[in-house]
């Protein structure tokens, strides 16, 4: 694992680069409205603040290696919020199949009944003169 420790200067081009990269940002303030400057001057402010804490206050993401992919996490609520979705989705899926399986035995209920319920005898829908008869009474229709 390689660590770089910032060298003096090293760090003093960082902090010619943050001066210049503040005065470009602030070249513009002079026209933007006065709530939204407000808002830029306290940002600068809260983040030149968490600048100057030392190293180990600060935090940054855990990299965890799982197998040959590394992985952002580390503890138990990363895992349980990459988790949710999938069951989510698989519960979706779900529903999904079962709503189209009710609807589709409903449409079947519904032939068979009328089937059943009609005039014809259900013999006569495989007669090859009733397909005849069918086709003739659509054309004239």
């Amino acid at each position: 694992m390689n660590t770089k420790v910032p060298t003096s200067s090293s760090t003093a081009a960082e902090d010619q680069f943050g001066q210049r990269l503040a005065a470009r940002l602030s070249s513009g303030n002079s026209e933007l409205p006065h709530d939204i400057g407000e808002r830029l001057r306290v940002a600068r402010a809260q983040a030149v603040a968490a600048r100057k804490l030392p190293p180990q206050l600060r935090t940054a993401p855990v990299v965890v290696q799982s197998g040959h992919t590394a992985v952002l996490g580390g503890s138990w609520w990363t895992r349980i919020g990459s988790v949710v979705p999938l069951i989510a989705l698989v519960a979706g899926l779900i529903t999904i199949s079962v709503m189209q399986d009710d609807d589709r035995a409903s449409e079947l209920a519904e032939v068979d009944s009328a089937l059943l319920t009609g005039d014809l005898p259900p013999a006569a829908y495989t007669d090859p003169g009733f397909a005849q008869f069918l086709k003739a009474d659509s054309a004239s229709d």
